[in-house]
């Protein structure tokens, strides 16, 4: 500390900017959406038992199925889904959890999404579907899985009249018919 007349003022330094934490980032890490993503199956059915809305978004408009399906967190998911988590939420984006899920090579996640009735059609602002997404990062065995059971994503074109095959034109099984 310094001094000045009568007046003192601290000389210390500030911390490091990375130790600072905004109140948003806080109420994430000690949120349901923290939970979701780290696949704490337990603290997230413990919110949910509080009386958590499994459907809350968090500041970045994302759910607790958001974050447990880009974390390839399928228990999670399955409990959130049990618990009336809306399986086709969109982001201000329009992303899915299908898409979240699909765009991070889940195969089992995007399988339980599917089969609890997830809409493969769906687009986020770009026009792009999960099998857009999918093709993009060049996960192979998600778009065999949604072309299998929904061969007209094939010929599905995104804003930039983009197919999945224009995305990843190394796997012919995208090709449009």
């Amino acid at each position: 500390m310094g001094s000045h007349g009568n007046q003192c003022t601290c000389s210390a330094h500030r911390s490091t900017a990375s130790v600072y934490q905004t109140l948003e980032e806080m109420d994430f890490e000690r949120g349901i959406w923290s939970a979701a993503m780290d696949g704490d199956v337990e603290r997230v059915r413990a919110f949910i038992k509080k009386g958590i809305d499994p459907n809350m978004r968090d500041q970045a408009n994302y759910t607790a199925l958001h974050y447990a399906s880009r974390a390839g967190q399928q228990s999670v998911c399955e409990l959130l889904l049990d618990c009336g988590a809306c399986v086709n939420v969109q982001t201000r984006g329009g992303a899915t959890p299908l898409h979240r899920a699909a765009y991070c090579g889940h195969h089992s996640v995007l399988k339980l999404l599917l089969d609890r009735g997830a809409d493969p059609c769906l687009t986020d602002d770009d026009g792009s579907t999960a099998l857009h997404k999918a093709a993009e990062q060049k996960h192979f065995a998600i778009c065999e899985l949604l072309v299998n059971r929904f061969p007209a994503l094939r010929d599905v074109k995104n804003k930039r009249s983009h197919t999945s095959f224009d995305l990843c034109p190394e796997n012919e099984f995208l090709r449009p018919q």
